[in-house]
Order: C-alpha cells, then structure tokens, then sequence
C-alpha cells in the first residue's frame, strides 16, 4: 500500500463519488471556495485509490476527515501513515475504529458517535410550513453572531459561509429566534451540507427549527442533487425532526478532539 499526497480532482471526485452520502463534506470541499484549504491524502494499491483522507486548515482548529465504509483496513494504513504529518492538535471525523491509528501520538478526547443523515423523501419538504423564512447576509452577521452566543455556544460558525447565500432564519418581535446554514456548499459539485442550525432557547418546542431547515433545503433544492447532515447518534429529538423532513441515515462516525502527546 502506497501513501501520498494527492491534488488531482477529478480521481478524488470519482473515489468520493462511491458513496457521496459517506463523503458529502470532502465532494464539497473540492469547490475552489473551499479547495485552498484542504490537504489530500490517499492510499493506493495497484494504481488504484482505496481509502482518501483530507485535512481542512480554513477554521480555527484544523480538522481531520478520515472516513471510509467498504476498506477501513485501507483507512486504518492510510491515518497511520500520515499521523507524523498531522498538526499536534486536530478535530477528527473518522470511522469507528480508525482511531487507534492515532492513539500512539495522540491522547483522544471523544465528541461522540455521529450519524450521517441523507434528504431521501424530498417531497416531505413540501409538507412541512416555511412560512417566514428568509434569507440572512453578510448585513446580518453581527445579530446571528450575538443568536449562536446565546443559542449554540461553541459551535463552529464561519463568517465566510454567509457568501454562499445558504444561511435562513426566522425573526421574532424583530430577533433572530432560529437560523439554518450550511457547512459546506457547492453548486459545482452539487452538494450541501447543513450545518448551525439552531433555535434560540426563549423559542424551543416550537417547531420553529424545523420550518427554517425545511426553508433553506427548499432554496437548496435547485442546487443541491445531494443534501445530508452530521447529528449526534444521542439527539433523538432531533434526529425524529429531520426524519420528518425526509431526512434518513446513511452512515455513523465518531468525532475526536485529538492533542499530541507530551515528550
């Protein structure tokens, strides 16, 4: 098994494109607003792509995404391979048991099992009321900065997504009180993956976090052949919304806060 640094597109794309629903996140960052931040790696083995792993330096705190569902013996030699590559502190997205390829130079905290969840039934969107929904900009910023503070602290938000014009919400009495977005979006690739979405907590048990998903999934439909989100496998209130929705699972994985070692 041969491993190397990768920068070709298109033979990503087309490894990715196995199970689009595994890599929603990796597809849509090969976009170019979100290409000069990533870091490709890939296992080969008689030529051929068997396990890819990307590194995203755009936020904060880089991120590992390590996930693979038909080789993770191909992950497991390629995470391996390149741990003394990777930054001594890093979030990771892998699949369940590939993080004992870290364990030798990382202590690893746990952020829990996450499932993956793919639009499948589109048409439970038209079910669903997004009466109020509107579209947030760059103008907005400061107001949904202020909302994440107070309704989803610690959160990963970044201003830059507002560009993309995938950010929804719903006001009440002249505030925010819910906002849907995206982490990730690529109109090239035809992809979304929604993230930050939250209701402020003066407004929860209203439904009003399903009418403003339901609103932006709308808005992604003209854009989007393939909309998924990440959602703790524990949050079964929210996993029972967007299966309203039409929301199903597709794949699990854990998430990992991973320090280096000292010494």
């Amino acid at each position: 098994m041969i491993i190397e640094r990768i920068a070709d597109k298109e033979a990503i794309e087309r490894f990715l494109r196995n199970d689009a629903g595994l890599h929603l996140y990796e597809l849509g960052d090969l976009d170019g607003f979100f290409w000069p931040h990533t870091e490709w790696h890939a296992a080969r083995d008689g030529g051929a792509i068997r396990a890819i792993a990307m590194i995203y330096s755009g936020a904060e705190l880089p991120v590992l995404l390590a996930m693979e569902s038909a080789n993770t013996a191909a992950l497991h030699t390629l995470v391996s391979g390149i741990v003394p590559q990777l930054p001594g502190r890093i979030y990771c997205h892998l699949t369940p048991g590939t993080e004992g390829a870290l364990a030798g130079r990382f202590s690893l905290e746990h952020h829990g099992r996450h499932h993956k969840m793919l639009l499948r039934n589109r048409s439970r969107l038209g079910e669903s009321d997004a009466q109020h929904v509107v579209q947030l900009t760059r103008n907005d910023l400061a107001e949904m900065e202020s909302f994440y503070r107070e309704s989803y602290p610690g959160n990963w938000f970044d201003p830059r997504m507002l560009e993309t014009g995938q950010y929804c919400g719903i006001g009440i009495g002249g505030a925010l009180a819910s906002v849907a977005g995206v982490h990730v979006y690529s109109p090239v690739y035809k992809v979304a993956a929604l993230g930050n979405i939250a209701t402020h907590p003066r407004y929860r048990g209203q439904g009003l976090g399903a009418r403003v998903t339901a609103g932006l999934c709308r808005q992604l439909l003209g854009s989007a052949d393939a909309i998924g989100l990440n959602v703790k496998a524990d949050n079964a209130a929210a996993i029972a919304c967007y299966a309203k929705l039409g929301f199903a699972f597709h794949a699990e994985y854990d998430e990992y806060l991973a320090v280096e070692k000292p010494g």
